[in-house]
């Protein structure tokens, strides 16, 4: 009896291991650059965010270390810094002054913005943290 245990355990262990490969592969597959890609957020403070076109996008550009985005209608711009370790310093950024609807949360997604601290990537999905708490999720656009 305790062989079969032994097998049994075994056999999850592979059957884990060989799953964790396809999901690194996957990732690997459809990660996408940091600088360059438009990113489309989705999650804004623990908050699930519907995607708007034209809306809530952020790019790190390569020139100048510059980040320019749209919030709920504003265009935003500003500076960035990162390291190989993952550290992203972004801001301050600048807007433009329009009023709209859903102007608390553009404050709020700019608020995320200029306080992330590190920055970590999953397959298609950029994750914003600062200090550690997750700030903002983004995903990349085709």
């Amino acid at each position: 009896m305790k062989i079969l245990l032994k097998i049994a355990a075994l056999a999850a262990a592979a059957t884990l291991a060989a799953g964790c490969c396809n999901c690194r592969s996957y990732q690997k597959k459809t990660r996408r650059p940091l600088v360059g890609t438009q990113w489309q957020l989705i999650q804004l403070d623990g908050k699930t965010i519907q995607p708007e076109e034209g809306k809530f996008t952020v790019t790190l550009l390569a020139d100048d270390n510059r980040i320019t985005g749209v919030g709920a209608c504003n265009r935003l711009m500003g500076k960035y810094k990162t390291t190989e370790k993952g550290a992203l310093k972004i801001g301050p950024l600048a807007s433009t002054m329009m009023a709209c609807p859903g102007m608390e949360q553009e404050n709020a997604f700019a608020k995320a913005l200029e306080s992330t601290t590190h920055y970590d990537m999953d397959g298609p999905m950029l994750l914003l943290l600062s200090d550690g708490e997750l700030k903002a999720v983004f995903q990349a656009k085709p």
